[in-house]
């Protein structure tokens, strides 16, 4: 059985030999000093090329790395490039990103937030990191506009409406999908700024809600264990209803901190229509304004 390290040293003897291939990097967990790698993690491999099409088009290069068990193709998380995601033997998870080494080069800042995270430089025939600094540093966060604020809250409240006309028109599956995916993504970006605007602009939130037990505020974690729904007309309601609440609580507190006005209006038209949809009076008395 095939082990992180083989992968590792096969990906580099390979890499070697390919002449359009300027650079290999590890990046994730298994370079990061701070929430290293445990036994779940997977192996995040970074293949910085002249000819990306031909890794992408044809990935029979795998087997010169290992024997792979399943194979797809999927984009990055940053910087709008594909990655082959690979599982090999014994559930061996590694993602190799494809990046074009002129894009790469012209947008080496797009990069820069994931080697704050950790970063190890396994080959790099350009020369590329030896002027870039891959010491960890904190990263600061753009404080939002009032207008960014504001509309986010308002999209929520929009869409909480939304789902529950899908909802009551018998759409199950659009109903749960914005209730525990689009809702819940908005939802994320209000904790991701609650964390922040108490804490400080470089607070360590991380993307895409990782970690979120270690960084949001404890009562978040309580609220979201009844945010989510079964597939179930009457539990998404519920869900939704317990998403709204929590909203909320976290975007009233964030517009205190932040000294920006909550849209109370805005907030109070869609409960209260939710509400005459529903044919319900779920609020609890604190929340009534």
């Amino acid at each position: 059985m095939s082990s992180y390290e083989n992968i590792i040293d096969n990906a580099i003897s390979w890499a070697k030999n390919e002449e359009d291939i300027r650079a290999l990097l590890i990046v994730g967990s298994r370079a990061r000093e701070y929430y290293p790698a445990d036994e779940w993690s997977d192996l995040d491999l970074v293949i910085i090329t002249r000819n990306p099409k031909v890794y992408i088009q044809d990935t029979g290069w795998i087997k010169l790395i290992s024997e792979p068990e399943i194979t797809f193709i999927e984009g990055t998380a940053v910087g709008n490039e594909l990655e082959v995601r690979v599982l090999f033997d014994g559930g061996l998870d590694v993602d190799f990103a494809i990046v074009p080494l002129d894009i790469f080069v012209r947008n080496i800042n797009v990069f820069s937030p994931v080697a704050t995270r950790g970063i190890k430089v396994l080959i790099d025939k350009e020369g590329i990191f030896s002027n870039l600094n891959l010491n960890r540093e904190k990263v600061q966060h753009k404080i939002p506009s009032g207008f960014e604020f504001t509309n986010l809250i308002n999209d929520f409240w929009y869409h909480s409406v939304w789902t529950t006309k899908k909802l009551l028109r018998g759409e199950i599956w659009t109903a749960k999908l914005c209730c525990d995916v689009y809702m819940k993504n908005t939802l994320l970006r209000m904790i991701e700024w609650h964390s922040l605007s108490r804490n400080n602009w470089d607070y360590d939130v991380w993307h895409s809600g990782r970690f979120l037990e270690q960084w949001a505020d404890p009562r978040i974690i309580e609220g979201l264990k009844k945010a989510y729904a079964y597939y179930d007309k009457k539990d998404i309601e519920r869900a939704l209803l317990e998403t709204m609440n929590l909203f909320r609580m976290i975007a009233t507190e964030t517009s205190e901190t932040l000294g920006y006005n909550y849209p109370e209006n805005e907030d109070r038209y869609a409960t209260e229509l939710v509400r005459k949809l529903l044919g319900k009076d779920f609020l609890r008395r604190e929340d009534v304004t």
